[in-house]
């Protein structure tokens, strides 16, 4: 039985197959835009996290600030410096730890033959470059061998390479910083940059090797790779540097801590309320394909009373009335779905990207936005379709297993 309505109901759209095309074409419209709607957001979120990617996942910053709270004997307004002794607090103490690694930055002036610029200079760990998903185009970077032997080697971002050194060879060769040599043995591979920190820029050098241009006494900041639970993390090192430096861990301004991964789940939230608006929007425009197949399903309804009727008296169902006029609109939102999704894919193929950072940095277009059709956009597409074409297609099918079947046989 419910083969023989399967087949009545591909018959049926055979028979009005210019009507069935322009439905599907519809609906096909409906769900490319709701595709590439869903894309264009994935594509924007994958553009902004590659903006976050040079600090890494799992890091956590901390910087010297000044007391608001007064703690003890110790007044508010007091500045609080960080010093080489708060890495051995930080290893003892706080829990999760992976790397650490102190960071003494200074802006310098960086020469090669007759080329200069002013670059900021940081001296830090072997590490530094791992914790901060550092690629190397060219040569590596130092190691700790470097760091214990005071070796002068550097390691410099891209566009202080093209500055200096053109189209040369870098790697083995020396610059000058503040009139000391050093010798470069890694470039680093270009990344979209957010903030002022840019690494593209920026010169780095083992840490004992930046005693020679600044005091590393006292640190710019210290950088902390760990595993597990960010907010514990987070809290052990504000109790651990509020015991040591005798000021109250509430206190927020006495050291500044820059968690990155909580950073980037509020990103994710504003990307996720961003693809969830354009997916709403999507859903409305694919609503319109879906009154149109609603509108079709009920003509189709009104011209075919008296099949039913026909139908009923020999022994058919409601369900069977409902099942025959519901996989008619299925079968069209099916294929006006599949046709949409390749009109999607080829719509993505040929605008290629949309600007983003690179309208703000040259060199940046791994930030744009690229209309990504990945699995989860093609899930949720289906979702949205599904929903579109029962609903569109249940209300007709309901109105045709209603039907009085002595009404309908003396209907003309």
């Amino acid at each position: 039985m419910i083969t023989a309505l399967a087949t009545q109901a591909y018959n049926a759209l055979r028979h009005n197959r210019r009507r069935s095309l322009l439905t599907m074409l519809g609906m096909a419209w409906g769900i490319a835009t709701v595709v590439l709607l869903l894309a264009y957001g994935t594509g924007f979120e994958r553009g902004l996290w590659s903006a976050f990617r040079s600090f890494g996942t799992n890091l956590v910053f901390i910087f010297p600030g000044r007391t608001e709270l007064q703690a003890g004997g110790t007044k508010a307004g007091t500045q609080v410096r960080l010093t080489v002794n708060d890495l051995d607090y930080i290893r003892a103490e706080v829990p999760l730890l992976k790397h650490v690694s102190p960071e003494v930055s200074k802006q310098c002036l960086t020469s090669y033959g007759t080329r200069s610029a002013t670059y900021g200079v940081s001296g830090v760990y072997a590490a530094y470059g791992t914790m901060r998903r550092m690629d190397i185009t060219e040569g590596t970077f130092f190691s700790e061998a470097d760091d214990f032997t005071h070796t002068r080697v550097a390691v410099i971002g891209s566009d202080a390479k093209k500055k200096l050194f053109s189209g040369q060879n870098a790697i083995g060769q020396e610059i000058r910083i503040n009139g000391i040599s050093y010798q470069i043995v890694g470039i680093l591979k270009h990344q979209v940059q957010n903030g002022d920190d840019n690494i593209n820029e920026h010169v780095y050098i083992p840490f004992s090797a930046m005693s020679d241009l600044a005091n590393t006494y006292y640190l710019t900041a210290v950088v902390m790779e760990y595993e597990g639970d960010h907010a514990k993390v987070v809290k052990a090192i504000r109790d651990s540097m509020g015991f040591h430096h005798s000021f109250d861990p509430k206190d927020h301004r006495a050291i500044f801590v820059f968690d990155v991964f909580a950073d980037l789940m509020d990103l994710q939230v504003i990307s996720t309320g961003i693809k969830i608006l354009l997916g709403f929007i999507g859903l409305l425009t694919l609503g319109i394909g879906g009154v149109g197949l609603m509108n079709i399903m009920l003509v189709s309804v009104t011209q075919r009373t008296r099949e039913i009727g026909v139908e009923k008296a020999l022994g058919a169902h409601r369900w069977h009335i409902l099942f025959q006029f519901l996989a008619e609109a299925l079968v069209i939102t099916a294929l006006g779905g599949l046709l949409g999704v390749v009109l999607a894919y080829v719509v993505s193929w040929s605008v290629g990207s949309l600007t983003l950072w690179s309208a703000f940095q040259e060199n940046a277009s791994e930030g744009d936005i690229h209309l990504y059709i990945d699995a989860a956009t093609l899930i949720w597409s289906t979702v949205i379709l599904s929903f579109v074409g029962i609903v569109s297609g249940m209300l007709p099918a309901i109105k045709a297993a209603r039907l009085d079947p002595i009404e309908a046989l003396r209907y003309e």
